[in-house]
């Protein structure tokens, strides 16, 4: 008998976790671990990282955006600059079977498959913040596993300066690679230190359910202190390298996509201000806040630099 396994597009209207009932049972699990020590596994947001990652206090109390909106305004340029196109676009998107090579200046390479890294019971759920670097931002509730939980698997060696993600290249799916308003594949680099952060997130799934395919399935990067186009999707390669490699922004348009584009509000677009933003689903805008909210976690990384350039 022939068993045909469900892709995140196959996921029923009725199958999925609504927003009130991810908040209740988040909400729940959080006054649960405040009650008993922080030891309750699966705690939304930070608490349920692994031990081998720096344990943080942060919770985000926010509410999250629904799933609708989630899932359908949304950034994938491999298929299209229209937002609302793309979850129609990206419905056929094949992601089995998946691999993700980990290379580069590390002591064991790995090639891990997508189900072999679901099935190692060190997913988490991450509620954070998404900024574009457009003006507009939502709250998501993700699941995935800590980046740094996969490569201190690898053993970096002491050459390991940069960590450069690199996504899927197939124009026969990806419709918008036939154009080359980006060189493919899509690139973007994190320092290791950032890599490192147990905030960067591989993020799998979002509201309890797999990664829908038009939010980078199935595996994509999530760094929220970051504006979004960091977070690169449908990941199948992280090399490991000692200088700096080019991104696919950056190469497209040096003078709005800077290396660390981390969030900024002081520091304007060279189009637009970036002191508020459109949450979507809300009339009216918000401030938007040092490094996306998460000052207190990540300003460390880049004490003594100059951050009041965009980049």
């Amino acid at each position: 008998m022939l068993i045909r396994t469900r892709k995140a597009s196959d996921v029923l209207s009725n199958e999925i976790t609504s927003r009130d009932v991810y908040q209740q049972r988040r909400d729940f699990i959080i006054k649960l671990s405040a009650m008993t020590g922080g030891l309750v596994t699966g705690l939304s947001p930070l608490a349920a990282a692994e031990t081998t990652c720096r344990n943080l206090a942060f919770v985000n109390s926010e509410k999250p955006n629904t799933f609708s909106e989630i899932t359908h305004y949304n950034n994938f340029y491999e298929y299209s600059t229209n937002k609302e196109a793309i979850a129609e676009l990206a419905k056929n998107l094949p992601t089995r079977p998946w691999t993700i090579n980990i290379e580069g200046e590390v002591e064991k390479p790995l090639q891990i498959d997508i189900d072999s890294l679901l099935n190692t019971n060190s997913t988490v759920e991450r509620t954070y913040r998404m900024r574009c670097v457009e003006g507009w931002s939502m709250v998501i509730p993700w699941q995935g596993i800590p980046l740094c939980n996969i490569l201190k698997k690898v053993l970096p060696t002491s050459n390991a300066k940069y960590v450069e993600f690199i996504g899927k290249h197939d124009p026969d799916i990806f419709y918008g690679q036939r154009r080359n308003s980006l060189q493919w594949p899509y690139r973007e680099v994190l320092r290791l230190d950032e890599a490192m952060h147990p905030l960067t997130l591989l993020a799998t799934g979002l509201y309890g359910n797999s990664l829908p395919n038009q939010n980078g399935a199935p595996i994509r990067l999530v760094v929220p202190w970051k504006y979004g186009f960091k977070s690169i999707k449908s990941i199948v390669a992280i090399r490991l390298v000692e200088h700096q490699p080019s991104t696919s922004w950056a190469l497209a348009s040096p003078a709005e996509y800077g290396f660390y584009a981390n969030v900024n509000p002081d520091v304007s677009h060279p189009r637009w201000s970036q002191r508020r933003e459109n949450r979507i689903g809300e009339i009216r805008k918000i401030k938007t806040l040092p490094f996306n909210g998460y000052a207190e976690e990540v300003a460390s990384l880049y004490q003594g630099m100059d951050l009041s350039t965009f980049f």
